[in-house]
C-alpha cells in the first residue's frame, strides 16, 4: 500500500476514495518481462466541462481498471508507452487514448449519439454500430420510457421504427402486445423470438428497472442465425452487468395511483328515469336506488415498486445482486399482482484474463389473484340497471333470475376465492476461453424452470351453484415447464492493414418439457375448505355437478449448427454471411431440419475521395440484405398420427366402455413457415452527430404458411389436417431521427422521432392440391350473442385485418337500418342477404409514429412521450350492443338517445353494420416525467439522489367514441374492441433513486 501512494503521489492520493485505492492494491504488479509501470492521473469531463464520476478507466486487453471518483479524478499503472485506455459511461461516446509517455490526462467525454463505435448487440454476440449492416433497432437504458412500466415492452414504446407495442389492458396481470413490421402468418405465432441474456424468455422475466439494453433484430439478415424462431423478429434484452467499481448501492423507488383513461357514457339513475317518462322504459324498471355499478366493483388502485442493488468488485472478480418488489393493484377490486425477483450476476477472469466465468441467477415468484373474470364482470356492470341495488331486503345480492346473462357484478367478486402462484428460477454459466489475442471459445449453459399452483373455488350462495343446483365447486391446477439450453460458440477476430475479419461458429441444443396436471370437483358439505379438500365433494356421487381430472405432457427439441462471416475493408466497405441449419422434433418426416442463410453488405459513403468536401456529414452508410427465417409449427407432435380416449363412455354387456377417437391426421411433409426478407437502409450522421438516424425500406415473402386445412373423413381419420400451404406479403418503410436540438452547459433538448409504414397482403391460402378450402377468403372474429356473426373477412390478393359486413347508409321512417345492397343500391336490413356483405375497413393501422423529446435545464429534466397510429378502423362492441334504444332489459349509452343520421332514433334488432366502425386514428401523449437530480455527485457517502414525478397514457387525441383507441391488433380479427375488457388506465407515479 505505501509503495502504492507513493507512485500515486499525494496530490492524486487525495482526488481517491478509499475504494478506490483498494481497487489498485488488488491487482498484481505490473512490472515483467523488463516493462516499466508508471502511473496515469487525469480527469474526466463532459462536453460542457463537468466532472463525470463513475467513469470506467481501463487498460486494453486487460484486467486492470478503475473508475472516476466523485470529482472526475481517476489514478491507474499501466506499462510505459504501450497501453491504452478505454474510457467509457453509460450514455457516453467510449474513447480510447494510448498513453505513450504521458503521466496527466484531461480527457473530454461526447454523447454517444451518431457514434460508431458504440456497441450493439447481435444473435451470439456484440458488433461495432459502424459494422452493422443489418436492421437494428437498440434502445439504451437512458431513453426507456421514464416512470411506470409493466414490462420491457413499455420500456421502448414508440421508440423503436417499426415495433408496434400496444397496451390494451388495463389488467395489472397482463403484458404488452409487440408486433414487428406488420403481420406474417394467419396461424402460427406472431411473438418474436425474446432473449435475455441469450436465454430464451418474456417480455416480463426480469423487472424494467434491471434491464440495461433493448436490442430489436428487425430484418431476415440480422435474424436469419436463429433460425425457425427469427420470423417475428429478436428482441434481445441485456441485464445491467458491471465492471470493477467501488461498492455501489442503487436504490430505484416508485409508487403510483391509477384512474381508468376513459369511461363509457352510460345512463345514469337520472337519465334512466327520464328514459322511464320519455316512454323509453316501463315504469317497473325504476328500482327506487341510484347505484354506480363500475364504481360499485372498482376502486382507486396504489401501487409501488422497490428495486434495490448491490454492485462492486475489482476488474478481476465483480458481481451485481438486486432485489425487485412489487405491489400492484388492479382497477377492480381483489385483482392483484405481487412479485418478487432477485438476480445475481458474478464475473470472475484469471489466467491474465484469458479464462472468463459468469454465473446468473433469476428467481421470480409472482401471485395474484385471477379468480374472476374481470372481462365479463365490467359488461355487467355497464349494462346493470342504474336504479337498482346491489342488495335486497334480506341482505343477499339482488339478481333478475329471469334475465339472460344479467348478473350482479360484485358477486363473482366476493363469491370466490382464488389464487395463482408462479415460480420460475433461471441457472446460467458462461466460460470463455481466450487462447490468443482475437479468439473466444464460449460455452453456455442454462436451464430453466417455470411453476404454476392455481385454486379456484366458488362457494355455495354463487350464482352458478344456485343455477346448477349444486353446492361450491372447486378446481386446483398445477404446471411446469422445463427448458434446458446449451450453446457452444467459437470467435475470433482480427485486424490487419485495412482489413477487420470477425468468424463465428456454434452449435445450439434446446429441450423444452411442458406438463401439469389439473381436477375439480363440487357439491361441498362446507366453504371452509374453499380449493383445499377437492375429495370431500360428492359430485360424482350425486352426479349433478361437475367433477373431472385431466393431465398432460409434451416435450420439443431444437439443434442447430449455425457460422457468420463480418468483413470490413477500409471502414468503407461491409459484407456479413450467416448461416444457420436446425433441425425440430416438430416437423415430419420428410423435414427434418432447415436451412436459413443470411447475407448484408454496407457501405460508408462518406469515406470517399469523392465525399471529402462534405464535411459536415460524419456518417453516410448505405447497407442491402436478405435473409431467411422460419416459424415451427405451435404444438408438439402435429406431424404424427394420434389418439385419444373419449369422455363419452358408454354402458355395453353391463360393463362401461371408453371409446378411441383420432385427435389428428399424420403429415410427414409438415415443416417450418418460410420468410424470406429484403431490406435496404441508410444510416446517417450529420453536423458532428447532432442530427442522426436511419431509413429503411423491406418486403417479407412468407411461405409455407401453416394452417388447420378441412380433408375428407375418409380416408383420413380427423378433419382437418395441420399443413403447410398458404402465401403472405409485407412491405413497409421505417424512419428513424435523432436531434441534439439544443446544448449549452446548462441546457439541451433531444428529439427522438419513429415513423413507419406496412402494407400487407395475402397472396394465397393453399398452393399444395392436397389441402384446399372450399373459398378464396378466411372468415375471423365473432360478435357474440346475439348477433352471432364473423366480424372479419381476409381475402386472397387483400390484406388481413378487413372488416366484412353490411353497409349502413340510412334509416327508415320507423327507425330500421337501411344498408346498401350488393348492386348497390338501399335496402332494408330486414331483406339483407350474405351477398351484401362489403369490406368495412382494416383493423392494422398502415401508419405508426412516436416522437419523444428529453428537455434538461441544469439539475432539472423533463421527458415527453408521444406515440399514434393511423389510417386504420375499430369496431366499437359497446356502442354496437348498448346504443340501441329498442333492447331495453340492459342498460344502454346516452348517444342511444340520439338521432341516426340527424333522422330518427334507431329502432332496429341489434345489428353488425359498418355505423359501429370508426375511424382508430389517434395521438397519444403518452409518457410525461418531470425529474429532478437533487445530488449528482460530490457527496460523500450519497453520489445521486434524484425525485422525479411522471404520468402514462395521459392524453389521447382522437375521435374515436370507445374506451381506448388502442385495441389488440394481432392475428386475423384486428380491431374488435370487445364489450368484455379490463379497462385501459392512467397511471401517475412519484419516484426516487438514490446511489450510495
Amino acid at each position: 500500500m505505501i509503495k502504492l501512494i507513493a507512485g500515486v503521489g499525494i496530490a492524486s492520493w487525495l482526488c481517491l476514495s478509499p475504494a478506490t485505492v483498494s481497487a489498485f492494491a488488488s491487482d498484481r504488479p505490473l512490472h515483467k518481462k523488463g516493462k516499466v509501470a508508471i502511473t496515469v492521473t487525469g480527469t474526466v469531463k463532459d462536453a460542457k466541462g463537468t466532472p463525470l464520476p463513475s467513469v470506467s478507466v481501463q487498460v486494453k486487453d486487460s484486467p486492470r481498471g478503475t473508475y472516476t471518483d466523485a470529482r472526475g479524478a481517476f489514478s491507474i499503472e499501466v506499462t510505459d508507452g504501450e497501453s491504452i485506455l478505454v474510457f467509457s459511461a453509460t450514455g457516453l461516446a467510449t474513447q480510447e487514448l494510448k498513453v505513450g509517455t504521458q503521466t496527466t490526462l484531461s480527457i473530454t467525454m461526447q454523447n454517444r449519439t451518431g457514434n460508431l463505435d458504440e456497441v450493439v448487440v447481435v444473435g451470439y454476440g456484440k458488433q461495432r454500430k459502424g459494422d452493422v449492416t443489418s436492421s437494428i433497432g437498440s434502445v439504451k437504458a437512458e431513453d426507456f420510457t421514464k416512470g411506470f412500466a409493466r414490462d420491457a415492452g413499455q420500456l421502448i414504446q414508440g421508440k423503436v421504427a417499426g415495433v408496434a407495442v400496444v397496451t390494451a389492458s388495463g389488467d395489472p396481470n397482463s403484458t404488452t402486445q409487440i408486433s414487428l413490421r406488420g403481420n406474417s402468418t394467419i396461424f402460427a405465432s406472431t411473438q418474436p423470438l425474446v432473449l435475455i441474456d441469450g436465454i430464451p424468455g418474456a417480455l416480463n422475466t426480469v423487472a424494467p428497472e434491471d434491464i440495461e439494453a433493448i436490442d430489436v433484430l428487425k430484418d431476415g439478415s440480422a435474424a436469419a442465425i436463429y433460425g425457425t424462431r427469427g420470423t417475428n423478429g429478436v428482441v434481445l434484452i441485456t441485464t445491467r452487468k458491471k465492471g470493477s467499481r467501488p461498492a455501489t448501492v442503487n436504490y430505484e423507488g416508485q409508487v403510483n395511483i391509477q384512474t381508468i383513461a376513459r369511461k363509457m357514457e352510460f345512463l345514469d339513475a337520472d337519465g334512466y328515469r327520464q328514459g322511464i317518462k320519455d316512454g323509453i322504459f316501463p315504469a317497473s324498471f325504476d328500482k327506487g336506488t341510484s347505484t354506480d355499478w363500475l364504481d360499485v366493483i372498482s376502486r382507486n388502485p396504489v401501487s409501488h415498486t422497490h428495486n434495490l442493488s448491490l454492485q462492486g468488485g475489482n476488474a478481476q472478480t465483480n458481481y451485481i445482486a438486486s432485489v425487485n418488489v412489487r405491489q400492484w393493484q388492479g382497477f377492480f377490486k381483489r385483482s392483484e399482482n405481487e412479485q418478487l425477483l432477485g438476480r445475481v450476476d458474478v464475473n470472475h477472469s484469471m489466467l491474465d484474463n484469458k479464462l472468463k466465468f459468469n454465473l446468473n441467477i433469476i428467481g421470480r415468484n409472482r401471485t395474484y389473484f385471477a379468480a374472476p373474470n374481470y372481462a365479463y364482470i365490467y359488461r355487467q356492470a355497464i349494462i346493470r340497471n342504474p336504479t337498482d341495488s346491489v342488495y335486497n331486503a334480506a341482505g343477499f345480492y339482488r339478481e333478475d333470475p329471469n334475465a339472460y346473462n344479467y348478473d350482479n357484478p360484485l358477486r363473482p367478486i366476493m363469491e370466490v376465492d382464488g389464487e395463482t402462484v408462479q415460480n420460475e428460477t433461471r441457472y446460467s454459466a458462461n466460460v470463455i476461453y481466450s487462447p490468443i489475442k482475437g479468439l473466444n471459445a464460449k460455452l453456455l449453459l442454462s436451464t430453466v424452470k417455470q411453476t404454476g399452483l392455481s385454486g379456484y373455488a366458488e362457494n355455495n350462495k354463487h350464482r352458478a351453484s344456485e343455477t346448477l343446483r349444486r353446492t361450491g365447486y372447486a378446481s386446483r391446477g398445477t404446471d411446469y415447464m422445463r427448458d434446458n439450453l446449451m450453446e457452444i460458440t467459437a470467435d475470433y477476430t482480427r485486424s490487419f492493414n485495412q482489413h477487420r475479419v470477425t468468424l463465428l461458429g456454434g452449435y445450439s441444443w434446446q429441450s423444452v418439457t411442458n406438463e401439469g396436471f389439473g381436477a375439480n370437483n363440487s357439491n361441498f358439505p362446507t366453504d371452509l375448505y374453499s380449493y383445499n379438500v377437492l375429495q370431500s365433494g360428492d359430485a360424482l356421487l350425486l352426479q349433478n355437478g361437475a367433477v373431472g381430472m385431466s393431465s398432460y405432457k409434451n416435450n420439443y427439441r431444437l439443434i442447430g449448427f449455425f457460422a457468420r462471416a463480418n468483413y470490413v475493408f477500409d471502414d468503407k466497405y461491409m459484407v456479413m454471411l450467416s448461416l444457420r441449419n436446425e433441425g425440430s422434433t416438430k416437423f415430419g418426416e420428410n423435414y427434418k431440419r432447415g436451412s436459413f442463410p443470411g447475407a448484408s453488405i454496407g457501405w460508408r459513403i462518406n469515406r470517399e475521395d469523392f465525399m471529402a468536401n462534405a464535411t459536415f456529414i460524419n456518417d453516410l452508410k448505405l447497407r442491402a440484405g436478405v435473409g431467411v427465417t422460419g416459424t415451427t409449427p405451435t404444438a408438439s407432435y402435429l406431424s404424427l398420427i394420434s389418439m385419444v380416449y373419449s369422455n363419452n363412455r358408454f354402458l355395453y354387456n353391463g360393463q362401461w366402455i371408453q371409446p378411441i377417437e383420432p385427435a389428428r391426421n399424420p403429415n410427414p411433409d409438415l415443416r417450418w413457415e418460410k420468410k424470406t426478407e429484403y431490406n435496404v437502409g441508410l444510416d446517417f450522421a450529420i453536423w458532428k452527430n447532432r442530427i442522426s438516424g436511419s431509413l429503411d425500406w423491406y418486403q417479407r415473402n412468407t411461405v409455407d404458411m401453416l394452417y388447420d386445412f378441412p380433408v375428407p373423413v375418409p380416408p383420413n381419420l380427423n378433419g382437418f389436417t395441420t399443413a403447410n400451404a398458404g402465401e403472405m406479403k409485407n412491405t413497409g418503410f421505417e424512419v428513424l431521427l435523432n436531434a441534439e436540438v439544443y446544448r449549452t452547459r446548462d441546457f439541451e433538448v433531444n428529439a427522438n422521432l419513429t415513423w413507419s409504414y406496412n402494407k400487407n397482403t395475402l397472396v394465397s391460402i393453399s398452393s399444395d392440391p392436397k389441402f384446399q378450402l372450399a373459398s378464396q377468403f378466411l372468415e375471423a372474429g365473432y360478435t357474440g350473442e346475439p348477433i352471432q356473426t364473423a366480424t372479419h373477412r381476409t381475402l386472397v390478393g387483400g390484406p388481413v385485418g378487413m372488416f366484412y359486413g353490411y353497409r349502413s347508409i340510412d334509416v327508415d321512417e320507423n327507425g330500421g337500418w337501411i344498408i346498401e345492397g350488393e348492386d348497390g343500391k338501399p335496402k332494408p336490413i330486414k331483406d339483407a342477404k350474405v351477398n351484401d356483405k362489403k369490406y368495412l375497413g382494416n383493423g392494422i393501422p398502415k401508419h405508426t409514429a412516436g416522437l419523444n423529446l428529453n428537455f434538461r435545464y441544469k439539475k432539472l429534466d423533463l421527458a415527453i412521450g408521444m406515440r399514434g397510429a393511423f389510417d386504420y378502423q375499430i369496431l366499437n362492441f359497446q356502442r354496437m350492443y348498448y346504443e340501441n334504444p329498442s333492447v331495453k332489459e340492459y342498460n344502454m349509452l346516452k348517444s342511444a338517445m340520439d338521432l341516426v343520421y340527424g333522422k330518427k332514433r334507431l329502432n332496429s334488432p341489434l345489428a353488425y353494420v359498418s355505423h359501429y366502425i370508426e375511424d382508430g386514428d389517434h395521438w397519444k401523449i403518452d409518457n410525461v416525467t418531470l425529474g429532478y437530480n437533487v445530488i449528482n455527485g460530490g457527496a460523500k457517502y450519497l453520489k445521486n439522489l434524484r425525485v422525479y414525478v411522471s404520468t402514462l397514457n395521459l392524453v389521447s387525441i382522437t375521435g374515436y367514441k370507445g374506451l381506448d383507441p388502442e385495441v389488440t391488433r394481432l392475428g386475423l380479427d384486428p380491431g374488435n374492441d370487445s364489450r368484455d375488457k379490463y379497462p385501459t388506465m392512467r397511471t401517475f407515479t412519484l419516484g426516487l433513486n438514490m446511489t450510495f
